[in-house]
């Protein structure tokens, strides 16, 4: 198998795309003038998308027993839809491009994933070392877009996605294949899995945690333009927030404890509360920019540690399972609710309002995580046989 460095420069690039179209779209729509609640429509229908893309293009790549084949076209697909969303103007090619886009480029991340730990087992390397580039890519990424828009307006987004894009399909073009990892999700295996009680009160905690924190994503640049920041505000905003992970995402394997998962899950949780109840009160954008670098102390936390607790409470031919749902719940679900109540949340009240409520069903994540912690916390993991009989 080929040197991961390939690889790695792909995350790179992988996640500068996810950059621009997830932390940049919203920012897009606004400035060509769309409503709140229209905002939330695209994004949201967008969501309904991922939901079945992703296993459809999964299905594909198990089938043909390739991944870089289809990433092949998935990646061209994602440049020329990018390119023409960027260049649109009218709400339905809006609508239209959008959804290829989650279609495309969304359905792309379980594949890279996949990839990723493949090759990094086949090389003896540490997952780490390989995912921490797409953070970095994102971080970078959002920093660019946000002084090209200044420079260069919303319409410097066409041709940079447009220049990613094809850089991007001639490295994948250097990787090394390897047969798809997924396994899909049969109905017989997800009854089972969400029979037991810890599993529900689980993934509860997870989309209570998971919808405010969609939410911000959605609206943040939103909000920042609101209090009349400029793109380059927004751009460091998600520069500040996407780079605190990196470190987070490399030294987890020193601070991620078996057993410690649920509190650390509490401590991000409370974390949330915290950065979204300050951001309603903050009317500069400058202070609501800097507040981003506690993203440190919540996404990566708290999905590392949701990953490692669900994989600590479900017998191993459950994982697979699992992940999925998970994945689906927090990026999936979460998201079409947080853009289609939160749509209609801030256009009919204000920013202040909508993060005060995302404050509050953050500040019930929190207390949630702590009676989870007090009835499940202790508990060593689960056995196939207790669970089945569970």
């Amino acid at each position: 198998m080929r040197s991961p460095a390939n690889l790695r420069v792909f995350n790179f690039l992988y996640f500068a795309l996810l950059a621009m179209f997830i932390s940049f779209l919203p920012v897009y729509l606004d400035a060509q003038g769309l409503a709140a609640t229209e905002i939330g429509f695209i994004i949201g229908t967008g969501g309904f998308v991922s939901l079945f893309a992703s296993p459809f293009w999964g299905m594909i790549s198990d089938r043909t027993k390739t991944i870089r084949k289809v990433l092949l076209l998935l990646v061209a697909c994602s440049t020329v839809a990018g390119y023409m969303l960027y260049a649109s103007g009218s709400f339905l090619l809006l609508v239209a491009f959008t959804m290829l886009m989650y279609f495309f480029l969304l359905s792309m991340d379980p594949l890279t994933e996949s990839l990723n730990f493949q090759t990094a087992e086949a090389r003896g390397v540490s997952y780490g070392s390989i995912r921490t580039f797409g953070a970095l890519g994102y971080a970078v990424m959002s920093l660019a877009v946000g002084y090209v828009m200044k420079l260069f307006g919303v319409e410097g987004m066409a041709p940079l996605f447009a220049v990613i894009g094809v850089i991007s399909f001639f490295v994948v073009l250097t990787l090394a294949d390897a047969p798809a990892a997924s396994k899909p999700v049969k109905l017989k295996a997800l009854g089972q899995f969400l029979s037991h009680r810890e599993t529900l009160m689980f993934l509860v905690l997870i989309f209570m945690a998971a919808v405010p924190s969609r939410a911000n994503d959605t609206y943040l640049g939103v909000y920042l333009r609101e209090l009349g920041g400029g793109p380059e505000l927004i751009g460091q905003a998600w520069f500040l927030a996407a780079g605190s992970e990196i470190l987070v995402f490399a030294l987890s394997f020193w601070w991620m404890r078996q057993g410690k998962e649920m509190a650390l899950i509490a401590f991000a949780s409370l974390f949330y509360f915290l950065r979204f109840f300050l951001s309603a009160w903050i009317t500069d954008p400058h202070v609501l920019t800097y507040l981003q670098v506690l993203q440190i102390f919540t996404f990566p936390i708290f999905y590392t540690a949701a990953i490692q607790y669900l994989y600590r409470i479900v017998p191993d031919e459950w994982r697979a399972t699992g992940q999925t749902v998970l994945a689906l719940l927090f990026f999936g679900v979460s998201g079409i609710v947080a853009s289609y109540a939160g749509g209609w949340l801030y256009e009919t009240f204000s920013g202040h309002v909508y993060y005060l409520v995302i404050s509050a069903v953050s500040c019930c994540a929190f207390l949630f995580s702590l009676a989870l912690l007090a009835v499940y916390g202790k508990k060593q993991r689960t056995s196939p046989q207790e669970m089945r009989a569970s």
